[in-house]
């Protein structure tokens, strides 16, 4: 019985370590994503010549 609890403490910790690591990696991720999203939307710089 006491075995029991110790493996369900155990796998409580783990689930809320996988959570929280989903979590702070997806925030990183989206940040990574934004910054790219801007970089793409900026306009590129003119040319003064037209030459093709």
């Amino acid at each position: 019985m006491e075995t029991n609890n110790i493996v369900e403490g155990v796998i409580v910790v783990l689930l809320i370590l996988l959570i929280f690591f989903l979590f702070s990696n997806n925030r990183k991720n989206q940040k990574n994503m934004e910054e790219e999203i801007k970089k793409s939307e900026i306009d590129p710089e003119k040319h003064d010549n037209e030459g093709v």
